[in-house]
């Protein structure tokens, strides 16, 4: 029987090789980026030569990620781009120079784990163009057998600050949902919106009573009670709020972490990922971990975790940061 609620150290496609079929409902991850940070680590994703040795390492991952997942399974994939080098801008030596700030508690906290690296170039591109990853991946993973059903954009309301200055401060991140099946789990009403006030206002006009006015012949006049998605709920004042299904661009900030892992994204970005695609009790797998946001999102919503993480350091900063999110003793 599998054991759930863990993070297990080693190489993803490694371990996911060891878990049987058809036992996780949900995958929600972001693997390391290409050509971003060297950890060191025997067998690490993100130092291949070129792009595509790196998009077909991640592809065998996820095609072993496909065989665990449930047939109504999902998979998505918080992705960033990257750019051809020109060896600027980043430190040529991979120093550690990265100081982590800890805003609990005020303090600092040393540097990050991982060394920053210089650019390289990628033979398909030119120095400083973009490569496109996100796409290689998502058009890969199609191809590997996957349903490549959404792209969402994660519109990032405070980005990190670029110096730049021949092109704009980049401001979001691709995030792709894809399925294992035609048909799959998705909870809409889960992560449903309140629908915008300017809708609430178009719908609730009397346009009967406006001075040279028309409908269009067929077409009743528009209330929110008649034309109103089909979601509702009441505040805390009992007031009624209509919702409306979620939109494909998600506005979320990014949230410092006082610890040394570097790349992570906020518990919102999970959070929505997770209530969507994974029912209470199921099982969500992230065979990156790192510094184990998806577990304690997972697992404070009621939902059993699987993480797979191949440097020693970031498995102890993850349990570690569960115990803390979560209570957990163990």
């Amino acid at each position: 029987m599998l054991k759930l609620n863990r993070v297990l150290q080693g190489d993803a496609y490694t371990v996911l090789k060891s878990l049987p079929a058809n036992c996780i409902d949900s995958c929600v991850t972001s693997p390391p980026y290409y050509n971003l940070r060297d950890y060191e680590i025997k067998g690490q994703i993100g130092k291949e030569r070129t792009p595509e040795e790196y998009i077909a390492r991640l592809v065998e991952v996820f095609v072993e990620v496909k065989r665990v997942l449930c047939n109504d399974g999902t998979l998505w994939i918080v992705i960033g781009d990257s750019y051809a080098g020109s060896h600027q801008g980043r430190n040529k030596d991979g120093t550690r120079n990265k100081t982590v700030h800890n805003y609990k508690q005020g303090t600092n906290m040393g540097t990050v784990i991982g060394k920053i690296t210089p650019t390289t170039g990628a033979e398909s591109c030119k120095p400083k163009d973009l490569i496109g990853i996100p796409w290689m991946l998502a058009f890969a993973l199609r191809d590997a057998g996957f349903y490549l059903r959404q792209e969402i954009i994660w519109y990032k309301v405070n980005p990190m600050p670029e110096s730049v200055r021949d092109r704009c401060t980049k401001a979001h991140e691709t995030v792709f949902l894809l399925s294992k099946s035609r048909r799959y789990y998705f909870d809409a009403e889960a992560i449903a919106e309140p629908v915008a006030s300017s809708t609430t206002k178009r719908l609730s006009q009397n346009i009967e009573h406006q001075i040279g006015s028309a409908r269009v012949p067929g077409k009743t006049n528009g209330n929110i009670k008649a034309a109103a998605p089909r979601y509702g709920i009441q505040n805390e004042n009992g007031d009624s709020i209509m919702l409306r299904n979620k939109r494909s661009v998600w506005t979320i900030a990014t949230q410092p972490f006082g610890g040394e892992h570097f790349a992570t994204y906020p518990p919102e970005l999970a959070r929505q990922c997770i209530l969507a695609s994974c029912p209470v009790g199921g099982t969500v797998l992230d065979p990156f971990i790192g510094s184990g946001t998806t577990a304690f999102v997972a697992f404070n919503h009621g939902r059993n975790y699987l993480g797979i993480e191949l440097n020693p350091q970031s498995v102890e900063l993850a349990n570690q940061r569960i115990r803390e999110e979560t209570g957990q003793l163990s």
